[in-house]
């Protein structure tokens, strides 16, 4: 376990190399010091044979204790197993302390032929055991450190996951509402006229939906690619609208590279043809335009006598992807005379951090 330092790093959360060699060198010394001080109490030669027992001791208890705590986490590797897992490693170290001293203690009297009783030196043991005790806390913080990062990465990652399904869920709920839509209208086309305009109207169609296949997986789009495919689709509902349909694009070219929610522009624009009036007598003029850091889309109120069945998708489904994505939301203004909705540009940097790799 020394010397493969993938399973030091699997078990105690860190390459503890450095830190066994420094921390029992450091200890031994200490030990020394405390209960003997060696290197004052006796010639150099005979101080460094009475550190080297300290040295001796030390590397026992240490290693011992160290492949208990391995063993240990092993047995015991969940959060809810920590109390259980640190009471027995508290039972271990002073058991381990008490062992290595009693057996330690018989083979230095055996080598150096020297009585070294270990109830004599039973003072000794309290203060070995807290050190003891201290030394390993740190090794238990740094692997309740590790493990609480990793749960913490793999609960924001489970997040990260959930989002992604929600905005697959509305980018896909957003496409087939849209090509409901633009049936709807091709089947007015086919009624109304020739069947050479319907062959046009599915031939910018299938534009549109060339569009849509390019870029329905992002988050988010820049709004010079959302501009073209929304002029895209009010040519599409030229086809069926002719003058009767009117857009007014007020966006500055410094505006073009901001992003917002892909198919947001064009779901609004779908709702203001859906839920209006668009006829000769009554037109429908629809301002888009940027002011300060929203994209607004603004229409005349011109209800239609006989609502058409709403699906509830568009407004909805482009304040869940606001929300899910940036944390900011968009604001629809209806005072009875004029129905106004305003996005919010965004940058790359306004996703929300648990988010913002969801992108395919």
């Amino acid at each position: 376990m020394l010397i493969n330092k993938k399973k030091r790093i699997q078990y105690l959360g860190f390459n503890d190399f450095w830190f066994i060699v420094i921390g029992i060198l450091v200890l031994s010394f200490i030990t020394d010091l405390l209960f003997n001080n060696s290197f004052s109490s006796y010639p150099f030669e005979t101080a460094v044979i009475t550190w080297g027992v300290s040295l001796f001791f030390t590397i026992c208890d240490w290693f011992t204790i160290r492949a208990v705590i391995i063993l240990l986490r092993k047995k015991y590797p969940d959060f809810n197993d920590d109390s259980k897992r640190v009471m027995l490693l508290f039972f271990a170290i002073i058991s381990i302390v008490i062992l290595v001293d009693l057996l330690g203690n018989k083979l230095v009297s055996y080598i150096f032929d020297q009585d070294r009783s270990p109830i004599s030196n039973f003072r000794v043991l309290i203060p070995i055991i807290i050190i003891s005790m201290m030394t390993m806390a740190i090794y238990e913080a740094v692997y309740y450190n590790i493990r609480l990062k990793k749960s913490i990465r793999e609960e924001e990652q489970a997040k990260r996951i959930i989002v992604q399904a929600q905005l697959d869920t509305l980018r896909n709920q957003a496409q087939p509402h849209f090509l409901f839509n633009t049936l709807n209208t091709l089947r007015d086309i086919i009624d109304q006229n020739s069947k050479e305009e319907a062959k046009q109207f599915v031939d910018k169609l299938s534009d549109v939906y060339r569009f849509i296949l390019e870029s329905g997986n992002t988050n988010l789009t820049v709004l010079r690619d959302e501009l073209k495919f929304a002029k895209a689709y009010i040519h599409i509902q030229s086809e069926r609208f002719g003058d009767n349909l009117k857009l007014n694009w007020n966006i500055q070219e410094t505006s073009l590279e901001a992003m917002i929610v892909p198919m947001s522009l064009q779901l609004l624009l779908e709702n203001a043809i859906k839920h209006n009036v668009i006829s000769k007598a009554k037109p429908l003029i629809i301002n888009v335009e940027v002011k300060g850091n929203h994209l607004l889309v603004d229409n005349k109120i011109q209800s239609k006598s006989t609502q058409i069945p709403s699906t509830k998708v568009g407004l909805k489904n482009i304040e869940k992807r606001y929300t899910l994505i940036s944390g900011k939301s968009i604001t629809i203004k209806n005072d009875g005379n004029r129905f106004v909705v305003s996005l919010p540009l965004l940058k790359l940097s306004d996703q929300k951090n648990n988010y913002a790799n969801t992108d395919h």
